[in-house]
């Protein structure tokens, strides 16, 4: 199941993209965003390990942020901040 949607959060607005797969170890998090980096193989799940690099750079190009929570079998959430859309 995939989730997209819009929150508020301290006065900002929050988009989030939410799923109940498998999840990563939050230890790991910080390493998402880095170009070729992936949590699991590519025997498990397809990808280069670009995506989530690209999606930071438009991000913060347009002076917003990212960041993700997740439990390990539980699935993650990955947020993304735009100014002016709060």
């Amino acid at each position: 199941m995939v989730e997209v949607g819009y929150t508020q959060r301290d006065g900002e607005g929050v988009y989030f993209v939410r799923d109940n797969g498998a999840g990563f170890d939050m230890q790991y998090a910080q390493g998402l965003f880095g170009v070729f980096q992936r949590l699991h193989s590519a025997k498990e799940f397809e990808g280069t390990g670009v995506g989530l690099s690209i999606v930071q750079r438009i991000i913060h190009r347009h002076g917003g942020r990212t960041w993700a929570e997740a439990e390990v079998d539980r699935g993650a959430t990955f947020f993304f901040t735009v100014p002016g859309t709060a």
